[in-house]
């Protein structure tokens, strides 16, 4: 038999047909089938590709009473690339608000592959009051930044089914979300954030909030993450990695009800701001600060301020060679009986106005390396200090009574 009559006939006996179930494994069709002269035919069939791969459901439960925008898709392309339906009746003409003739109970929200960021998603819908993510197989959303933006009436919040692998900015993500009471982020990847502030800024009603997957290595900013989260009683961050983080300043400015906090595993040799760190956090009696870097920080002005519950502070890793403000750093220690700052420097200090103002029960300061001189009483540095005994500074020693030290 001739070759070619022979290869012919080898093609009718070899038809190849592939079945692929699933658009992952079209990946391997060009190193199964290149060059294959046999191939004659080439079925693809992709099971509810659209339904696996590129939708996202969501189901959102209006507030009664409450008229407004629901959702908010600002996509300029997206016209046709996102469904709504009302109580599962599909709008004829797709509009994005509830008016008080719908009197909808239910609401939900089809968005296709066209929609890669879920920038202000949410922004401002005050008549939320319920949102789950039915469906969300999607790993390509980047962008979850101010999502859920003031939605001041969400008191329930299903992420389970949540998909964060490739978001890079989660900045006021949750601001101001004031009816939720908790918020389980346990299933959250967030191994490419890089930004966090404000995230959880104003939460009020905020009581539980599990963090415990979080990985913030890549995070460089994390300035009011957990700002005024006044009901918050208990906060683990024992998984945070810090190794990149430059920005600390008011992170958990107002959180009064948190009574212990630990950062003794922080490595923040980057950070240069911690101004009003721990402000406000009036019933804070446990600080564990003891392996804290602040080697590049230049600004811990009002870090301390209104802490009454401490009792003690362990400031011996404190690096502030580079610190230009302490203004208000301790003011209102009211519970603060000696401190030993022994380790401080003041090479780089401008503002060091109210540094101690309102430590009503401190009786002993260490601070052998600071030059004490008149602008320590016109900074009111001391005052308010009333059971103040000694101050050890740079080769004096202070005692009550000498008008250096007491305004």
């Amino acid at each position: 038999m001739a070759p070619n009559n022979l290869l012919k006939k080898l093609r009718s006996r070899y038809i190849l047909s592939q079945i692929f179930d699933n658009v992952n494994q079209i990946t391997k069709l060009k190193q199964i089938n290149y060059n294959n002269y046999l191939l004659k035919s080439l079925n693809i069939k992709l099971k509810d590709y659209k339904k696996a791969y590129s939708v996202i459901e969501i189901e959102i439960i209006p507030s009664d009473n409450i008229y407004g925008d629901f959702i908010r898709i600002y996509n300029p392309k997206a016209k046709n690339n996102y469904r709504i339906y009302f109580d599962d009746k599909k709008l004829e003409n797709i509009r994005t608000e509830i008016t008080e003739e719908d009197k909808v109970k239910k609401i939900r929200v089809v968005i296709n592959n066209k929609i890669k960021s879920f920038y202000q998603l949410f922004l401002n819908c005050k008549c939320i009051h319920k949102i789950k993510f039915t469906k969300f197989n999607r790993n390509d959303i980047m962008n979850m930044k101010q999502m859920f933006y003031a939605c001041t009436s969400l008191a329930e919040l299903d992420l389970t089914n949540f998909n964060t692998d490739k978001v890079n900015n989660m900045n006021c993500m949750f601001y101001r979300c004031e009816f939720l009471k908790e918020l389980n982020l346990s299933n959250f990847n967030t191994e490419n954030v890089n930004d966090m502030s404000y995230m959880f800024n104003r939460c009020t009603y905020l009581e539980r909030l599990n963090i415990s997957s979080f990985n913030t290595s890549k995070v460089k900013n994390m300035a009011y993450m957990f700002s005024s989260c006044i009901s918050l009683k208990d906060l683990n961050i024992s998984n945070f990695n810090t190794n990149n983080l430059i920005d600390m300043s008011n992170m958990f400015y107002g959180c009064a009800l948190l009574k212990e906090l630990s950062l003794f595993n922080l490595d923040n040799n980057l950070v240069v701001n911690m101004s009003s760190m721990f402000n406000g956090c009036y019933s804070l009696t446990k600080l564990n600060l003891s392996n804290f870097k602040t080697n590049n920080v230049t600004n811990v002005s009002l870090i301390y301020t209104r802490c009454s519950s401490l009792q003690e502070l362990n400031l011996s890793s404190f690096d502030t060679k580079n610190v230009y403000s302490m203004n208000s750093m301790f003011e209102e220690c009211s519970s603060l009986r000696e401190i030993d700052l022994s380790n401080f420097n003041d090479n780089k200090l401008i503002n060091k106005k109210f540094m101690f103002n309102g430590c009503s029960t401190l009786k002993k300061i260490n601070i052998r390396n600071f030059r004490l001189n008149d602008s320590y009483n016109t900074d009111n540095v001391f005052s308010g200090c009333f059971s103040l005994e000694e101050i050890i500074s740079l080769g004096y020693t202070y005692r009550k009574g000498e008008h250096l030290i007491i305004n």
